[in-house]
């Protein structure tokens, strides 16, 4: 009896208790309708019960890319060079919409997003502009996403979850306004897949633009193993998509995502890698703070080498050669602190690192590495100089010759 007596007490107090810890679920549903006639994306935001919304405040940029905003409530438009738009929707089903260009130029001519009539390759992060978000207590809000393509265009690739055929659920815990981020591809497209690891892996491209899919596919798999000893977080889909000119020549991250110019080589004669950089700076997800883009950057390059290296892809007397490379790259640089790093600095905060990487394996008897003071960074997100020499001197167990250098004062 006491048995019994406990049980339906306990089942009691969770029905009377679970509605306060429930949090009340609300749809917001992105639709982004393709229009390459006019190198736009219409994009409508739908929540399904406006009254959750205090308001939504975008950052439009320049606002040069944003125009015929149309919203069920009240919409206000702040313009300028970092210009505003603030959305306060009405009580009932609301909706915002609002068209972007798609096609965005470098000065030297090339592309970073481009529109063409058979496709397009774009970052969610455009599509809908970061926003500030002032909800009311208790609420979450379902983020959806569908494509509405052009006739003829045969499928979308995006590294969020696929629910249905041009559908996908975007899910961001770390944010509370959850949109769409990162790479995307739509059009008539080739693509490859496998799963790595705990990771679904896509490699997709526009029909007839040169991407060595197979090739891609192939490095990732010879670096995966040292890529999920190294990382502890793996996200359970990656995308890597590429085009070739005149998409601006070079490789880029995001959200669980990579472009990649089908042009460059995949080990580069110096024996870098542009694709591991990328995953390197992917999964590592560090950002350097205070004038310390030394560190996010110098982490990356490091580890593009260090886990061809580790997987076998280079031998010591490569590595000795390209480490001589780098020294003689940097030897004229006198400060690694900058808000953005130039290749001679980059290549002498790799040299840096891996001047460190011998010092704290020597000072812990190898129990040790840079390795170590990786994964604190990641913890710690965002990092500055001052935090990485106190976090390196950490797993030191004492202070770090080499980090009293002029170099990062």
């Amino acid at each position: 009896m006491a048995v019994g007596w406990r049980q339906a007490w306990g089942v009691g107090l969770l029905a009377l208790s679970s509605p306060l810890w429930a949090a009340n679920k609300v749809n917001l549903d992105y639709h982004v309708h393709l229009l390459p006639q006019s190198d736009q994306a219409e994009v409508r935001l739908t929540l399904a019960q406006g009254s959750a919304v205090r308001s939504l405040d975008f950052d439009l940029g320049d606002g040069s890319r944003y125009s015929d905003f149309k919203a069920d409530g009240q919409w206000q438009l702040i313009p300028g060079k970092a210009a505003r738009g603030v959305w306060r929707p009405t009580a009932d089903k609301a909706s915002l919409t609002y068209r972007v260009s798609i096609s965005h130029g470098r000065k030297s001519g090339s592309f970073d997003t481009r529109m063409t009539p058979n496709w397009a390759l774009m970052r969610g992060e455009d599509l809908v502009p970061a926003a500030k978000l002032d909800q009311q207590d208790g609420i979450e809000l379902v983020s959806r996403l569908e494509f509405e393509l052009p006739g003829g265009w045969k499928s979308v690739e995006t590294a969020w979850p696929r629910t249905g055929q041009n559908k996908f659920r975007i899910d961001n815990p770390s944010r509370l306004f959850d949109r769409p981020t990162g790479w995307m591809l739509a059009g008539q497209l080739g693509s490859r897949r496998t799963r790595l690891g705990e990771t679904e892996v896509t490699v997709a491209s526009p029909l007839g633009q040169g991407m060595r899919r197979m090739d891609v596919l192939t490095l990732l798999t010879f670096v995966w193993p040292q890529v999920q000893a190294l990382y502890p977080r793996h996200p359970g889909k990656l995308l890597i998509v590429g085009a070739n000119d005149p998409m601006w020549r070079g490789s880029r991250s995001a959200h669980e995502s990579i472009y990649l110019n089908s042009h460059l080589p995949l080990v580069s004669e110096s024996g870098t890698s542009a694709l591991v950089r990328e995953l390197a700076q992917m999964f590592g997800r560090i950002n350097g703070t205070q004038r310390s883009d030394w560190i996010s950057e110098g982490f990356a390059e490091y580890y593009a080498i260090e886990l061809v290296r580790r997987a076998g892809g280079m031998s010591d007397e490569r590595y000795e050669n390209l480490h001589g490379k780098l020294l003689g790259i940097s030897q004229k640089v006198t400060t690694l602190r900058s808000d953005r790093i130039n290749p001679a600095q980059l290549a002498r905060a790799v040299v840096l690192l891996q001047e460190l990487d011998r010092e704290i394996r020597l000072k812990t008897h190898n129990k040790r590495s840079l390795d170590d003071v990786l994964r604190g960074a990641m913890r710690q997100g965002d990092i500055d100089t001052k935090a990485f020499v106190q976090l390196s001197e950490s797993v030191i167990g004492g202070s770090s010759k080499v980090l009293s250098t002029e170099l990062i004062q």
